[in-house]
């Protein structure tokens, strides 16, 4: 292929970065090309190289972009096309120091930003100490702070590690050492589970009812066999990009029990006789992306485990949450969503069967094992097994994550999280983060499992619960989740592309006046409808969600 290349030429930093990551050039001489499907095939290595020149240089430059192009055979307005998409990644840019500060819907507004280089930010995943920014450092990378504490950690564990199983060996085991996890049990599940070969591994996650944490609340067992009965080559990933305003309970695990997620995988690998495997991070968990390294090179340095493992960085898309857009991500696409079926079991990543379980979820899966499938059932309810996970935020005492019995419900919660802050009176509580519902104090005690929520016509979503006191500005509030969405739209499908613009804009006119609620609201009702039924994912399918609950509540529009 003959690429038409731009004229602009890369630094010597650039080079070096790139080649770091695909490989020193050819050094033939210049007649072999390598072309067609193994061409193809180091597509994937292309978010990998814009890392390399971010990190580098603080930009991608159209030098970067035009040795990029060069050296992955791929077009320049491809690898534009792709940078881009990302919010990380700053295009065309001079490079330099960068800071997101985050202005979502807990942090708040941020007057922090001090030039041109500052950017607001959505949610950044540390709602239990805000405010939160992200740093970005030529030559060293991202650094993240949050309160004011430089790479804060996984942050608190308020309950007694008796009570708990997902996290008891958050704070408690040393994430960096390979030693220490193999101490505290770690491993067992995976040699049990090579005992048990992979029929009998999957027969005792179904004992256990084990259903998917990410918010669609599929069964385990189903997904994991389904995977084990395809054809070809298989991966199985670990999604890691937990983009969810509200949402940081996957973010607690991977820097607080990398070693877990590891192990998890590879009995996910085991069972479904995968050939390779990726664990996705979300770009601005920069200490989750090196513990999860460092945890995968141990793992394999010690023979622990045989499966190929590579972690892969988000650079700032909540929409590479959905499993088909994380597939083109991984593949050097842009992330967009695409049609089912086929389903992941069937053509995933690079179009092989694949299986996909969000960070709880397979820690989720690797207690039921270590525990027993009947022991794991046990805890819960009937239609809603095991521990779960919440991430508690807003308006409360102590904003953190909280593990507790399916069906405990949000009263119990805020309890935990020791009550409104400064005995405020609540304003309503949001189920699920910005992709959820809003509710008030008779939604309380609703026991929060996948069939009573779905009953009371709530949302667990993937786990996020914001309570807000009485003195809110929802009108800022439900704006922000509106212009979010907005804003995350990857824009490949018309419903949720026009959908998502014209929604914050009957939502601006209305919070502007009032008197034009017999006219906005309806209009954002059929928005609503639009949306859901039309959009090609769960982006737009739920982006009104938070929107029209908002107004049947009261809280705005009045």
């Amino acid at each position: 292929m003959d690429l038409r290349l731009l004229t602009e030429r890369p630094s010597e930093a650039e080079r070096t970065a790139v080649d770091a990551v695909v490989g020193p050039p050819d050094q033939g001489d210049g007649r072999a090309v390598e072309g067609g499907h193994a061409a193809r095939r180091r597509r994937t290595l292309l978010l990998p190289a814009l890392h390399a020149l971010q990190d580098a240089v603080g930009a991608i430059t159209r030098g970067g972009v035009a040795y990029v192009s060069e050296r992955l055979t791929v077009p320049p307005t491809d690898v534009y096309g792709v940078a881009s998409f990302y919010s990380l990644l700053e295009v065309d840019g001079g490079g330099g120091p960068s800071s997101h500060h985050c202005d979502d819907i807990v942090c708040g507004a941020s007057d922090g930003a001090t030039g041109p280089r500052d950017h607001g930010s959505p949610c950044l995943g540390q709602c239990d100490r805000r405010p939160a920014v992200l740093h970005h450092q030529p030559g060293s990378g991202y650094r993240v702070e949050a309160a004011g504490i430089m790479d804060p950690g996984p942050g608190d564990v308020h309950q007694s590690p008796e009570e708990l199983r997902l996290l008891r060996r958050v704070g408690v085991v040393d994430p960096s050492s390979l030693d220490a996890y193999v101490s505290s049990g770690g491993f067992e599940v995976l040699a049990s589970a090579r005992r048990a070969e992979p029929e009998g591994v999957i027969a005792e996650l179904r004992a256990a009812g084990l259903r998917g944490r990410g918010g669609a609340a599929f069964p385990v067992a189903v997904k994991w066999d389904g995977v084990r009965r395809a054809q070809g080559t298989t991966y199985v990933i670990a999604n890691g990009d937990e983009s969810e305003p509200g949402a940081f309970k996957d973010r607690m695990l991977m820097e607080g029990d990398p070693f877990a997620i590891v192990e998890a995988l590879a009995v996910f690998g085991f069972a479904t006789e995968a050939d390779r495997g990726f664990i996705y991070v979300r770009g601005e968990y920069p200490i989750a992306a090196d513990r999860l390294e460092a945890a995968v090179d141990a793992a394999t340095s010690a023979g622990l485990i045989d499966l190929p493992i590579e972690v892969r960085r988000g650079a700032g898309a909540y929409i590479c949450g959905e499993e088909t857009a994380l597939f083109a991500s991984i593949e050097g696409l842009r992330g967009e969503p695409r049609q089912k079926p086929p389903f992941p079991n069937e053509a995933g990543v690079f179009g092989q069967p694949t299986g996909i379980n969000n960070i709880e979820t397979l820690v989720a899966a690797l207690e039921a094992l270590r525990m027993g499938g009947a022991a794991f059932a046990a805890i819960g309810t009937e239609g809603s097994t095991g521990p779960k996970l919440f991430s508690v935020s807003g308006d409360v005492e102590r904003p953190g994550v909280y593990e507790v019995p399916f069906g405990t419900s949000a009263r119990d919660l805020l309890a935990l999280a020791g009550g409104m802050r400064e005995g405020g009176s609540l304003g309503a509580v949001l189920l699920g983060g910005a992709a959820g519902v809003f509710a008030g104090d008779d939604a309380l005690d609703v026991p929060l499992t996948f069939e009573h929520t779905r009953a009371a016509g709530l949302t667990l979503g993937a786990g996020a619960v914001i309570f807000f006191d009485d003195e809110t500005d929802f009108g800022w509030v439900v704006r922000r989740i509106a212009r979010f969405f907005r804003e995350e739209s990857c824009g490949q499908c018309v419903p949720c592309r026009v959908g998502t613009v014209r929604q914050e804009e009957a939502l601006d006119r209305l919070l502007a006046d009032p008197a034009r609620r017999s006219t906005e609201v309806p209009l954002l009702g059929d928005l609503a409808l639009a949306m859901d039924d039309a959009s090609i994912c769960g982006l737009g399918r739920t982006a009104s969600w938070a929107v029209r609950s908002a107004l049947e509540l009261g809280l705005v529009g009045r």
